[in-house]
Order: structure tokens, then sequence, then C-alpha cells
């Protein structure tokens, strides 16, 4: 369908990004003057996540990340890069062939005694002609905070001593080659460190870092959620614009294009994860991510999506069908969906368990699902829901958290679906409908706020904002 003239686009507005945040807002405001990107998270914000580790951290023990490495696609093309979560967390820095070593007490390395050093790229300038620039030593502090910077390939020379430390806390970057002979790459640094580590007697400990992380990045500070919320706010855009321009004859990808047009309009750099848009049998496919069948009249379409800002990722899922008006049967579905997703979402209260939201979910779909016949047993409702209803959510998707109690300031999604898939044993009438609603949800003080009600989800409103007309309607 798309196709026509570009110029249209010139009359497209963008709703309002309300920022929310129940902390007074840390992050500078973007301007329209700034050549680029102001609202990153400061160096501050790194240092004191820094501090906070170390806080956490055993006595005598030293905590190492490598950033991620680049990753090839095919050929000489390689993927866009992007940063491992916890190595942006605590220094802020989004370049490849990286390393970072925060000690628990001061140390000394080269004669420098601090409690934090970094290793990173060098400038230069046959090698930023094709990439772009590479920040500077001084660069490098004032993003991170972290005074002590080393070029990555000195790391192999450096005077590096483990042998007086008890406990080396170290994450592995995964996916990585090991054997490159590339000076100062994050598989070339990796290797070097297990040969300066090998001698020594110190334990290394990935359970205690994962834990550690997991508690620190669960719970978010004010400048977290300014972002999270803006990522949340462009995808709310995104899928107000998709489900007005949804009609029969589109495509999954077309529909797909719409929402990420919108997203990196605002300025997201990426989608959080691979946006899933399936119509009919595709409904019914949990991570679906081919995107390429033609919609149907008769389709259900779930599109569970999320725009990426500055590294914090949305996760919205709005289910809808195609024709605007929802037949008898994905109605009653639907509105099964939305009670259990209601009762999911009062669950969520600061002090109940992970799981609660789930239970609570869980509950209203076994008896809804009894009372319309498609289940006649209690084990029955794994063939019709059979993933969790959530997930932290934050620089990772799926993020880092505890799945202890629900903690204040911490953000889950809520998320229950169910999927009748052809052939399933009940009545064909329910076939190939799948509903999925997903809420972006930050627990509070005494409750919770949705941070993602900026995209409507209850039959009226979806059925209404699917009447008015898209700009993209215009393109044949």
């Amino acid at each position: 369908m798309p196709g026509k003239s570009v110029l249209i686009f010139l009359f497209f507005s963008f709703p309002f990004l309300s920022v929310l945040s129940q902390e007074k807002p840390s992050v500078k405001v973007k301007s329209p003057d700034a050549l680029y990107d102001i609202d990153l998270l400061p160096a501050q914000f790194h240092k004191e996540r820094r501090d906070s580790l170390r806080n956490r951290m055993p006595e005598n023990s030293v905590a190492v990340f490598f950033a991620s490495p680049i990753r090839n696609r095919s050929n000489d093309v390689d993927y866009e890069y992007h940063q491992d979560p916890n190595f942006y967390y605590y220094t802020g820095y989004q370049q490849p062939d990286a390393l970072v070593i925060i000690y628990k007490e001061p140390h000394t390395i080269d004669g420098i005694t601090s409690n934090e050093f970094i290793f990173a790229d060098d400038r230069d300038p046959l090698k930023e002609t094709w990439t772009g620039k590479i920040p500077s030593k001084e660069e490098v502090t004032n993003t991170s905070g972290i005074q002590n910077v080393f070029i990555n390939t000195d790391f192999e020379a450096a005077d590096l001593d483990f042998n007086s430390i008890s406990k080396i806390l170290v994450k592995y970057p995964s996916d990585i080659n090991e054997n490159t002979r590339e000076k100062g790459s994050t598989g070339w640094l990796l290797s070097k460190f297990k040969d300066k580590t090998k001698p020594v007697s110190a334990s290394q400990d990935r359970v205690t870092l994962a834990k550690i992380n997991a508690a620190l990045r669960e719970i978010k500070t004010g400048e977290e959620l300014e972002l999270l919320q803006k990522a949340i706010s462009i995808t709310c855009a995104g899928f107000i614009e998709a489900l007005k321009a949804a009609e029969p004859g589109m495509t999954e990808y077309q529909l797909e294009a719409i929402n990420e047009y919108y997203w990196h309009k605002a300025g997201s750099e990426y989608a959080g994860y691979p946006s899933i848009v399936g119509g009919g049998e595709n409904s019914c496919v949990l991570h679906y991510e081919t995107n390429r069948k033609r919609i149907e009249p008769n389709d259900i379409i779930v599109m569970d999506m999320g725009a990426e800002y500055h590294g914090y990722t949305a996760d919205v899922t709005r289910s809808f069908p195609a024709k605007g008006k929802f037949s008898p049967e994905q109605k009653l579905i639907y509105q099964l969906v939305y009670d259990a997703q209601k009762a999911g979402i009062d669950a969520c209260v600061p002090g109940n368990s992970f799981n609660k939201p789930h239970e609570a979910a869980a509950k209203v779909l076994l008896d809804g699902l009894t009372k319309l016949g498609i289940i006649k047993e209690e084990d029955e409702l794994r063939k019709y829901f059979m993933h969790g209803t959530s997930h932290y959510l934050g620089l990772d998707v799926h993020d880092a958290g505890t799945y202890g109690s629900l903690q204040p300031n911490s953000v889950i999604t809520v998320e229950p679906g169910i999927y009748i898939k052809e052939g399933s044993d009940c009545d064909k009438k329910w076939w190939n409908i799948g509903v999925r609603i997903e809420d972006d949800v930050l627990i509070t003080n005494d409750g919770h706020r949705v941070m993602s009600d900026c995209v409507p989800k209850t039959v009226d409103e979806i059925e209404k904002l699917m009447a008015e007309k898209s700009p993209f309607n215009l393109l044949k």
C-alpha cells in the first residue's frame, strides 16, 4: 500500500510526549537547537551506580565488565552496535572494545591508585573515517566519571596484580571469538584477562555479581524513569497511529513500519526487541517476528512492540480487529483477557510476591475459559495461556531483577493472553483468535501507576480509535 508521495509526511503531527517521574527530573530536556542528544544519563548517575555496586561487593574483591563485542551480520557487514546493558549502566560508554575494573578498595595500576579504571579504544583517524569519532580519554571521563582511562591495547602490559584479591566478580561477554588477533578488541581483552587471572588463586564468581546487578537494576532512579517513560510515550504514539491506519489488505510489516516511523521521528535509536505484528493464525505465535502476512478482514492482530530510547525499552501489546469491529467471539476472548489484565495490575502492590499478578490474571482466565466451554479442567489452561504474566523492564526488555517481592520504583509488565490455534480441542469458532494485552507498570510507594495507559485498550475505545482516519491511509 505505501507508495504515493512522501510529502504527505509533512502534514503529520506528533502527539505530545509526556515525561512522568516520581522524582524531580534530573535528565536535561532536549533542546531543538542542540546538534546531538543532551538528555543522556549524566556521569553522576554512572558514578552513583558504581558506588552502589562497590557497597555491595565482598571485602577485597574486584568487579570486571567487558563491553559487548562487534557482531558480524554477514561477510563484511556487522550488526548495528548495541552496548552491554551492565557496561552501559556503570559507565555510559557506548563503544566496543573496552573493559572496566571496579575495586572494592583502592588498588594501584601502573603507578595510579584508585578504585576504578577503564580501558577503552584510542582515537584513530583512519578508523574514524569509516565509523565516526571515537571518544577521547577526556570525553570518556566526562561520560562515565571515571578519572583513570587507559588505552585498551595497553591492557596486556598493564601492571595488574590479582594475587592480593580474594574474589574476582566477572561477567564474560557471550558469543565472542577469544582467538581474535585484533589487538584491543573485546575478544583480545578477554583473552588477556584470562591470561592474567589464570595463575591467581582468587576465585572467579559470576553468581554474586549477577545478584548484585539484579538488585541494583531492579530499582529505577528518577533519571531512569524519565528515559523509560519517554520510550513508552514514543511507543504509544506509534500504536495510536497504527490502530487508526489498520485495515484489511495491509501487511503486517506495514503496521510495523508505521509504529517505527513515529519512534524514529521522536528520537528512538532502535526497537527494543524484534517487533511482533501477527494477524490471524500468527496472533497465536508468541514471539512471531516475520511480519510478512497480508491482513484479512476477519483477522485479529496482536501488535507487541517497544521503542528503545537511550538504552531503555518500552514493551507494549495491543490486540485489535483488522476491520475495526470485534466479532462476537473475538470480543468475548478480548474482554476476558482485559479482565485478567485488570486483576493482574490490581495485584501490583509493593510487598506482593512477584508472581501475584500472574496468579490473579490466571484465575480470571481459568474461570472465563471454563464458562465459555473452551476448557473443562484446570490443567487445560496451559494449552491457551502458556507464559508468565510479568517480567522486569528497563535496559533490557526482560530486565534484571530479583523476582522477590515487588519493590517501589521497579517497573514490570502485565501481559496475560489467550492463544487458540487452529485445530485446538474446542469449537472451531474460536480458532485463530490470539489476544494479548500488555502494559508497563511502575510500582509506587502505595500501589502502582500504568506508564503505558496512553494507548486505548477497552473494546469501545479501540473500535472508536480505529474508526478515525490516518494520513497513512492516503498512501496507495
